[in-house]
C-alpha cells in the first residue's frame, strides 16, 4: 500500500536569532536545538529520536569566501563526504553568484545498518558558511517527505547584508 503524500497544515517561519537567515517550515514539525558545537536548528516530523529531518547551522569563517576559492572549497567538501560509509553521490553541482558560493550534493550513505538519503547545500556568503541538510531516515522516507524537505531549501533566505557583502561590485565600491 502506498502512503498518501504529506499535507501541509500550515506554515511557520524561523528567523535566526543572529539575523543571518530565515526559512519556512511546516506547522506541526518539531523544532530541536543542535549540539553546542553547531549554531543552528533542526526540524522533524518525528517527535522522538528524529531520523528524518532538516537542519541548518552557520559557521563563521576567518576570511571572506570569494569565487576564486571554489576549487579549494570543493576539495574540502569532497574530502568531508568521503568519510561517510557507503557513500554514493547521486548528483552534485557547484555554483557561484559573484562571491556567494553554493555546493549542492544529493547522496546516500550507511548509518547504523540503514541507507539514508540526504540533499545538502553548503553556502559560503561573505564570512559565513551555511550548511543546510535535508535527510530521510531511508531512501523511501526521503522521497515521501521530499516536497517538504525541498521547501526548506527553496525558501531559505540569506540576510540581505550577506548577499550585499558577497557582491563583487558592491564590495569593491565599499572597499
Amino acid at each position: 500500500m502506498v502512503k498518501d503524500t504529506p499535507k501541509y497544515s500550515g506554515i511557520r517561519f524561523y528567523r535566526d536569532p543572529g539575523g543571518r537567515f530565515q526559512l519556512r517550515y511546516p506547522a506541526g514539525w518539531h523544532q530541536y536545538d543542535l549540539a553546542e558545537e553547531r549554531d543552528g536548528v533542526m526540524f522533524s516530523p518525528q517527535a522522538q529520536d528524529p531520523t528524518t529531518w532538516f537542519a541548518i547551522w552557520s559557521t563563521p569563517l576567518e576570511h571572506a569566501a570569494v569565487a576564486e576559492d571554489l576549487a579549494l572549497l570543493r576539495e574540502g567538501v569532497e574530502e568531508g563526504l568521503a568519510q561517510l560509509p557507503g557513500l554514493h553521490v547521486e548528483s552534485s553541482s557547484d555554483d557561484h553568484f559573484d562571491n556567494l558560493i553554493r555546493f549542492e550534493r544529493i547522496y546516500t550513505f550507511e548509518e547504523n545498518g540503514t541507507t539514508r538519503k540526504r540533499r545538502v547545500w553548503m553556502i559560503y556568503a561573505w564570512k559565513w558558511l551555511f550548511t543546510l541538510v535535508a535527510q530521510g531516515e531511508t531512501v523511501e522516507e526521503f522521497h515521501y517527505w521530499r516536497m517538504m524537505l525541498n521547501d526548506f531549501l527553496d525558501y531559505f533566505d540569506v540576510a540581505p547584508e550577506l548577499w550585499f557583502a558577497s557582491d563583487r561590485e558592491l564590495a569593491q565600491d565599499l572597499g
